[in-house]
């Protein structure tokens, strides 16, 4: 029951998350500056001007939806490992299992519809479990959490970009210089150099 109330607050998170991208990607993405058509006359958009926070805000975001779903999955994967003790705990495990069914590539398809059966005769034989009722205070702190944790990664993917980009300009800029190479110092004047250095 434990891992059930974890793993329904985790899909919760990633679908608050997912609404939250959605949103910020819609404002990316509208007011393209196409023409619209209307009855005699072409009436131009305004071009649109996306700043570079939000581009960065929307990626910071999907980074987030990732992180809260990659939990839910995890949680996932620990199913085997956990024993039911009760009919709740059976119920608890069926939910979770056929929860996950969005994940899959045909929910239709032999076992999934076929388990949504047992959970639905286990429920009327044993009652259903308790409603999920998210806690907002936990779900807005899970929501900074994931946020926070996006940031870095985004931040530490702009720090690598920015430094190949500096690295690929610098040698980029060392092919093509015209600056002469310097010349080589002739073996006399090395070997005077160091007898005057005493070594």
């Amino acid at each position: 029951m434990v891992l059930w109330a974890a793993w329904r607050r985790a899909q919760h998170t990633s679908q608050v998350l997912c609404r939250v991208q959605q949103r910020l990607e819609t404002r990316i993405i509208s007011n393209t500056g196409i023409q619209v058509l209307t009855p005699g006359e072409v009436t131009e958009q305004p071009t649109p001007v996306v700043a570079p926070d939000g581009i960065r805000q929307y990626a910071v975001a999907q980074e987030a939806e990732v992180l809260a779903v990659t939990e839910a999955l995890k949680l996932q994967d620990g199913l085997p490992e956990v024993a039911a003790l009760t009919l709740a705990g059976i119920l608890a495990k069926l939910e979770i299992i056929v929860g996950a069914d969005r994940d899959i590539g045909d929910p239709t398809d032999f076992p999934w519809p076929h388990l949504s059966s047992v959970l639905r005769d286990l429920k009327t034989i044993a009652g259903d479990l308790p409603p999920y009722k998210p806690d907002r205070s936990r779900t807005r702190a899970d929501v900074a959490r994931y946020m926070k944790q996006a940031t870095q990664l985004v931040e530490a993917v702009e720090t690598e970009e920015a430094a190949e980009h500096i690295r690929q300009t610098a040698t980029s800029f060392a092919v093509t210089s015209d600056f002469p190479k310097p010349a080589e110092k002739p073996a006399e004047f090395l070997e005077s150099s160091r007898h005057r250095l005493g070594r």
